[in-house]
């Protein structure tokens, strides 16, 4: 049984039960925590069990080896941007959706996205919209994205820790290579993924299934992801990898809680803030 030691303030308080028979390697780092982040991390733990996903307890401290970092919307500020062009992609085709719809689907590649939202598109009309979505986000908005604050030093910090640094994206393989000089990130990154690696993207586990079997000798408890969205932290899940989640993408905590987010933090820049004492810090 996982116990999570709450905190009043300074003073401990008493330990809260995660849930019988439960693993959480990553929240068995903490002897003690915050009453908002025991909150999530409690929440978190339940949901990944629901998953199916199985953590690990350690007594003692837990080095994470590897972070497996989203792009859009966690490192880059690019998630409505890709709304206006999947608005104007769907209206190729007849389609309109409110934008708060499409936002909700943000973070999923192509092959999740289209079904969700047209699910009588057969398999060629899936492919044509993703590439005419792909090529709207390029002559649109691509040049124009930005990192957010502190994106690179995030990065660089857990580099200069000993950490192996991962992109995982769904984004295609063209932009992931963009964003990473973007992020100047070349002499920080292990390795990387993209849609372009994998049969299906987010929700699905196989972005960051194939990331792990890229970094050798290190377990999924060894490892953390950081995103902003459920469907991060979805796929998190069925790898058996805890996840951190990131507000800059819009998504409301309750919407991240339930997908299994052990902590959410404002953006990258607070995360970095509070590194230390985060589920990432050693």
């Amino acid at each position: 049984m996982l116990r999570l030691a709450l905190r009043n303030g300074d003073r401990p308080t008493k330990f809260a039960d995660a849930g019988a028979n439960s693993e959480c390697g990553p929240l068995g780092r903490y002897c003690s925590l915050s009453t908002p982040f025991a909150r999530h991390a409690l929440h978190g733990a339940a949901a990944f069990r629901r998953a199916g996903a199985r953590f690990q307890i350690r007594d003692s401290l837990m080095q994470i080896k590897a972070i497996l970092f989203d792009i859009d919307g966690t490192l880059v500020d690019t998630n409505d941007m890709h709304v206006l062009a999947w608005e104007e992609a769907f209206a190729t085709v007849g389609g309109s959706f409110d934008r708060q719809v499409i936002h909700d689907q943000i973070g999923k590649g192509t092959d999740m996205l289209v079904p969700t939202l047209l699910p009588d598109a057969d398999e060629e009309q899936q492919e044509k919209l993703g590439d005419t979505h792909g090529a709207i986000f390029k002559a649109k908005y691509l040049e124009t994205a930005k990192p957010f604050a502190q994106a690179h030093d995030l990065l660089a910090h857990a580099h200069g820790l000993g950490q192996q640094v991962v992109l995982a994206s769904s984004a295609s393989e063209a932009e992931l290579d963009h964003y990473i000089d973007l992020l100047d990130a070349r002499d920080l990154i292990a390795t990387t993924t993209s849609s372009d690696d994998v049969e299906k993207t987010k929700p699905a586990p196989d972005i960051f299934a194939t990331a792990l079997k890229k970094l050798p000798n290190i377990d999924p408890t060894e490892v953390i992801v950081v995103g902003d969205t459920p469907y991060d932290i979805e796929a998190a899940a069925k790898c058996g990898i805890a996840a951190v989640a990131v507000r800059s993408g819009k998504f409301k905590d309750e919407q991240l809680q339930s997908a299994g987010a052990i902590a959410i933090y404002d953006d990258v820049a607070a995360l970095l803030a509070s590194y230390a004492t985060s589920p990432l810090g050693r």
